[in-house]
């Protein structure tokens, strides 16, 4: 099946000629912005899997081609709205003020990558990532009913994955949207593939968002390939929200052109010729055809952006690498509530091991 020919929301093909009339909102400034904010994560993406390679990251989830789907949820929230990612989440994350070089804490094993604060200083609102599948629903709910409770007109906003969709978390959690009328948006990028299983066979409905009805709120079908129609669909369906109008839940139909993770070799499961046909559709190089096909980008704008870009990338990675490594007891701190006497004897000892280890210094 062609997903490209499902009916969904769109504003530009694949082609990145123009089949609907732009949004109010759409101007040259601002869909320039989108283009350089998803050409800077694209080339963060692939820097990130070289230090995987190199093992200077543990395993990485790659986000190759949700990067419209990442920059117009970042993009559509307000910084007192609040985020709740999945794992494919560092575009979002990016935009929303937290620093790359988290990111790679993160995935380089150290717990002080989900302890962030916003480019102002501010502690963020936003939750950090989340690996088990569709857990985060269920936190979102939580938050969401809180704004409610408090009479806050924010929202909240959740993203996971088409295989997420499946699991009893993420369908309690819409029911709970529903019946309790809280200002919380569902984002699924579905890109086809939950690790190896595809999509015909994770669910029988035509419909990802189809899943929306049972909860009684409403459901869309979006391209996620096309920011355009991306960033406007979440625009809406967050203003809904914090008016008290509901919960959405977002279907975007996007492709992951990556594997599942660095762990990953999805040429065990899927065809080369799927991948390429995949790669036509692609966010990125839709996006540039139209605007270069409306006189506001060059490619001599492109080479100098994606200069800026490594430059830009470069210098997180060497704030990441000076960072001084995590104390070695964290292990013990951010994984438990409290510690019996046992454990506490363990956690003394790996202290004094790395003491030992270190000439007595320790941190």
């Amino acid at each position: 099946m062609n997903v490209q020919a499902l009916p969904m929301h769109r504003y530009i093909d694949h082609q990145g000629r123009l089949i609907d009339q732009l949004p109010a909102w759409a101007d040259q400034s601002i869909l320039t912005g989108f283009y350089q904010d998803m050409v800077m994560t694209r080339v963060y993406d692939n820097k990130a899997i070289a230090l995987q390679r190199t093992g200077k990251l543990g395993t990485y989830p790659s986000h190759l081609g949700a990067e419209a789907i990442g920059i117009a949820v970042g993009r559509a929230l307000k910084p007192d709205d609040v985020f709740i990612p999945y794992y494919r989440d560092m575009p979002s994350m990016w935009v929303r003020g937290i620093g790359m070089e988290k990111n790679l804490q993160y995935w380089g094993g150290d717990e002080r990558g989900s302890d962030f604060m916003t480019e102002d200083g501010q502690p963020s609102r936003d939750l950090p990532f989340c690996v088990p599948i569709a857990t985060q629903c269920t936190h979102a709910v939580g938050v969401a009913a809180a704004l409610k409770i408090q009479g806050k007109h924010q929202a909240a906003l959740v993203t996971c994955g088409d295989g997420a969709t499946s699991k009893g978390d993420f369908l309690e959690s819409l029911n709970c949207a529903g019946v309790w009328n809280i200002p919380l948006v569902f984002v699924i990028n579905n890109n086809q593939w939950a690790i190896s299983v595809p999509r015909t066979i994770q669910c029988g409905a035509e419909f990802l968002s189809d899943k929306a009805q049972g909860a009684g709120i409403q459901g869309l079908t979006v391209d996620g390939n096309d920011v355009i129609a991306m960033y406007d669909a979440v625009l809406k369906s967050l203003d809904k929200a914090r008016k008290g109008k509901g919960a959405t839940l977002i279907e975007a139909i996007s492709y992951r052109l990556s594997d599942h993770t660095t762990a990953d070799d999805a040429s065990r499961y899927r065809s080369e010729d799927e991948l390429q046909q995949a790669w036509a559709y692609e966010p990125i190089a839709r996006l540039k055809k139209f605007l270069i096909s409306q006189g506001w980008w060059s490619e001599q704008e492109e080479e100098n952006w994606t200069a800026h870009c490594r430059e830009v990338v470069e210098q997180a990675v060497k704030r990441y690498e000076s960072l001084p490594p995590q104390a070695p007891e964290s292990a013990f701190d951010y994984l438990f509530e409290s510690l019996d006497n046992d454990l506490h004897q363990q956690r003394d000892q790996l202290i004094n091991k790395a003491m030992r280890m270190h000439g007595g210094r320790h941190g």
